[in-house]
């Protein structure tokens, strides 16, 4: 049955849903197996929509087919819950993060003997929990600002892991906490070769060249694509793992003790090859001159992280803050596209072109919509307007006028655009009045970065 034909069906008149009939049927819709199965789901489905409001079947139909945009974040949630369950948003916190799905916690939290079931959530090996997440500061002396010492290290551009050990069995997650071990058999070994019985450690897999410069983001990616021969890779595309952090070792856990005791822990029994370079200092000017070496080898900035710190699982804080450099170029806009939400009105997102030289005319490398103001939105709305040629949609096509100078982490290889590249993590420092398109960055100046 399409969700078309189910927003079509005779709402109720008043509401009368609550959250755990919603719950209900959706967890059936999971266990429906066999033989007239798609019947069964169907009817499960005419029945919720019937007993819904015309905005409730919208909001349904929009939640099942995943275009509900409705902007809770994790923490809000997590207070609900804890709000909800009459417990301390302190205790749900923590069981969200050794779970690693505020999902189950939530069950949990809201079930019987609910105190009981938030203590049982605990660190435990082959249970992956939610990476700590950084801040950003403009630099290294901003990092540093609290005067004390603190461990600054090379941020890599690889890909986050956490990795499992008890024994010989070896398990690797990623961020996001899929498990990728079968795509990574050189991380196992190095795992399997340290001397401990039990390990959760967090670090980096990336892929470097022949001299130790990295590859870019997308080679290492690679390695981690669904239908790949791992073993064949391997000797293509070799991955070189990087710890920086230990949550627990040899049955004791230790993600609650300071960063200083944590680091002293991992230097006990890795070798430095496969640790990430850092050094411990209060001194910005030290600092500086680590990032910059880090700069030079290719790598991305650097962290600085609060040696007092614990391991704060799936939060993001002041305990540790990423520096990097910011690459920029000047391009030129093509088109851009109206905006949605708070943007209604506005048009938002740009499309980035850089001078083709040789056969004249722009290449575009891709689109943003980030780091606009308010102000910019409403400047750039009135300009590109007064600059339009024609319209497809919602995507305003302009005279190729306007530069604008662009923010980017990475230039990676791209089939989808007419110049081979594309820019990742692009963002909006600003126009550039004093710059017409002609002095606008060439494609050429674009593919260096690769």
């Amino acid at each position: 049955m399409k969700f078309k034909s189910l927003r079509e069906h005779t709402p109720a008149s008043t509401a009368s849903l609550e959250l755990h009939d919603v719950d209900k049927v959706f967890d059936q819709l999971l266990t429906v197996r066999g033989k007239n199965s798609a019947t069964e789901r169907a009817r499960l489905l005419r029945d919720l929509f019937s007993s819904a409001t015309l905005d409730e079947q919208n909001f349904l139909g929009n939640l099942a087919v995943g275009e509900v945009r409705q902007g809770a974040l994790e923490g809000v949630l997590l207070e609900a819950i804890a709000k909800a369950a009459g417990q301390p948003s302190d205790r749900v916190r923590r069981a969200a993060m050794m779970a690693g799905d505020l999902g189950i916690v939530a069950k949990a939290a809201l079930g019987e003997n609910r105190e009981a079931a938030l203590g049982e959530y605990q660190l435990q090996l082959f249970r992956p929990v939610q990476p700590m997440l950084a801040d950003s500061a403009p630099t290294v002396a901003d990092a540093l600002s609290a005067g004390v010492p603190a461990a600054v290290e090379w941020k890599l551009d690889g890909a986050r892991i956490q990795v499992h050990r008890q024994g010989d069995r070896v398990a690797v997650y990623t961020r996001s906490l899929n498990d990728v071990t079968a795509a990574v058999p050189e991380v196992v070994e190095v795992v399997q070769a340290l001397p401990a019985r039990e390990l959760i450690l967090d670090g980096e897999v990336i892929a470097l060249a022949p001299d130790a410069t990295p590859l870019s983001f997308q080679d290492t990616m690679r390695r981690f694509g669904r239908r790949i021969n791992a073993l064949k890779l391997r000797d293509e595309l070799p991955l070189s793992a990087f710890f920086f952090d230990i949550l627990l070792h040899d049955g004791e856990t230790i993600l609650d003790r300071p960063l200083s005791e944590r680091l002293e822990r991992l230097d006990s029994f890795s070798p430095v090859s496969v640790r990430v370079p850092r050094i411990f200092t209060a001194d910005p000017e030290e600092a500086a001159r680590f990032q910059k070496d880090a700069l030079s080898r290719g790598h991305e900035g650097v962290m600085v992280k609060l040696l007092s710190a614990p391991y704060a699982a799936g939060r993001r804080g002041s305990a540790w803050i990423k520096v990097k450099e910011a690459r920029t170029l000047d391009l030129v806009v093509l088109a851009v596209e109206w905006g949605s939400g708070r943007r209604q009105g506005w048009l938002s997102n740009i499309h980035l072109g850089a001078r083709d030289p040789v056969n004249g005319g722009f290449l575009m490398l891709g689109k943003t919509f980030k780091g606009m103001t308010d102000e910019m939105l409403e400047w750039q709305t009135k300009e590109l307007l007064a600059r339009e040629t024609h319209r497809d949609g919602h995507i305003v096509y302009v005279r190729p006028e306007l530069v604008v100078e662009v923010a980017f982490n990475e230039v990676q290889r791209s089939p989808h655009y007419p110049g081979g590249v594309a820019l990742r993590f692009a963002r909006v420092k600003g126009y550039r009045p004093d710059k017409n398109a002609a002095e606008a960055d060439t494609i050429d100046a674009v593919r260096a970065f690769l």
